[in-house]
């Protein structure tokens, strides 16, 4: 998170003769919510994509951090955007994104970076709509002074956990998810900012939302929102509300990350902090937990900003708000109805001129039975033709397929396709035709 000159006199004196120490305590869960979306104590609005959404492993996301903990140890202790550190971040990031699918681009840092500065990491996911981009972002440099573990490691780990889940399990996209991992943000939000500047007025457009995540894990964190009461703050406040956390705006990060530089394009923004320099309220810690009258993170901007300053119970919960909020917004969510179909015999023999049948049975494979009407076969010959009877059943029942052929039917085996239209979906059989006639015999798929 960048500091504000204003701002770094109020972070001296709160943070004036404090060390970090342990994880501070937080306030214990809600019964049966421990940070995991499969385990909310009420139901969402959006239950069936709450049921969708997974939980993002932590142990996972500490990896990462240990990376960057590495990497900054390896590079002078920083990840400062102009230093080795930051490329080596941004390099590590880039192979795992890579690795699982993605398609990424180093976007240079300009015009208006720092001399120096490394690229931005932009990552798309395939599929979903490409007029509605469904994005997700967070600062990849720390400052000089150290690693910037929890400023922002905490964001970009997490986002990075976040795009490995969403190739891992490949769900159908609705709209087109994208992650960007900026450069130069604690000089000024300048990555973030050289990046919007850099689209057209028409892809500016596309990006329907982004949420930002800057300072994720605080140690002695509270659950703040920006733009909270706003329609792209909508998930992540349902999520952390569910859990009874009674989340707030947030005040202290107003225009000090990279949702400013898209929300300052027109562009509808929220996102996720934990609390920098400011000092958590009694009132704070009497619902959240920690200790009231310190700085919700006493390492911000310091080099004791290591993988010791992260406290996990934030830290979990505000993946799965963040995973909650793009499998809500962009990942299609499976019907609770379906069927199947298939063909008994899936095969027959028929000399020209003459007609064969099958079964066609329906199965009820998820919620309560549906209509499922028979309207076409592909790959039929020539001279053939096609019935049901009944055309339509109630799955879980049958339909008898019958195929007359005429004298002029070519001998030779065809592949047929069934196709069954459903109340929530369609699905198809295949079914194998041979018909015997004089001229050859040759050999036909509708692939």
């Amino acid at each position: 998170m960048r500091r504000k000159l204003v701002l770094a006199v109020t972070a001296a004196l709160a943070l004036s003769g404090l060390v970090a120490s342990a994880t501070p305590a937080i306030a214990q869960a809600p019964p049966g919510a421990t940070g995991n979306s499969a385990t909310l104590s009420a139901p969402l609005g959006r239950t069936t994509a709450l049921a969708a959404a997974p939980d993002i492993s932590l142990t996972n996301i500490k990896a990462h951090l240990s990376q960057f903990q590495s990497i900054a140890n390896a590079n002078g202790g920083t990840r400062r955007s102009t230093t080795s550190g930051y490329t080596a971040s941004v390099a590590y990031v880039e192979q795992k994104l890579q690795a699982a699918g993605y398609t990424t681009a180093r976007v240079a840092c300009t015009p208006g970076c720092t001399s120096g500065a490394g690229p931005n990491l932009i990552a798309d996911w395939p599929g979903g709509d490409a007029n509605q981009v469904i994005m997700s972002g967070a600062h990849l440099d720390s400052v000089s002074a150290g690693p910037g573990i929890n400023d922002n490691g905490s964001g970009s780990s997490m986002l990075l956990e976040i795009a490995l889940t969403l190739a891992a399990q490949r769900p159908t996209m609705t709209k087109h998810v994208r992650f960007g991992w900026w450069s130069d943000e604690e000089q000024g939000l300048l990555g973030s900012r050289a990046y919007v500047n850099s689209l057209s007025t028409t892809e500016r457009a596309k990006i329907k939302q982004y949420l930002n995540y800057d300072m994720v894990g605080s140690p002695n964190g509270g659950y703040f929102i920006n733009n909270i009461t706003t329609t792209a703050a909508a998930d992540l406040r349902a999520f952390y509300t569910n859990l009874g956390l009674q989340p707030e705006e947030n005040t202290e990060g107003a225009n000090r990350s990279d949702d400013a530089s898209f929300r300052n394009a027109g562009i509808a923004t929220s996102g996720v902090a934990a609390g920098a320099s400011a000092v958590k309220t009694a009132a704070q810690a009497s619902k959240w937990g920690g200790t009231s009258g310190r700085a919700y993170d006493s390492c911000y901007h310091r080099s004791c900003d290591t993988t010791a300053n992260i406290n996990d119970t934030v830290l979990d919960r505000a993946g799965d708000a963040a995973a909650y909020a793009i499998w809500t917004q962009a990942v299609g969510t499976p019907s609770s109805r379906d069927f199947s179909i298939s063909a008994t015999p899936s095969s027959g023999t028929v000399t020209a001129g003459q007609s064969v049948s099958t079964t066609i049975g329906t199965t009820t494979t998820a919620g309560t039975a549906q209509t499922v009407t028979f309207s076409s076969v592909a790959g039929l010959p020539s001279g053939a033709t096609a019935t049901f009877s009944p055309t339509s059943v109630t799955s879980g029942g049958s339909s008898t397929l019958s195929i007359s052929t005429s004298a002029s039917t070519p001998g030779g085996t065809y592949g047929l396709t069934v196709t069954g239209t459903g109340e929530t979906a369609t699905h198809t059989a295949s079914y194998t035709l041979t018909v015997q006639g004089t001229g050859g015999t040759r050999t036909f798929r509708n692939d």
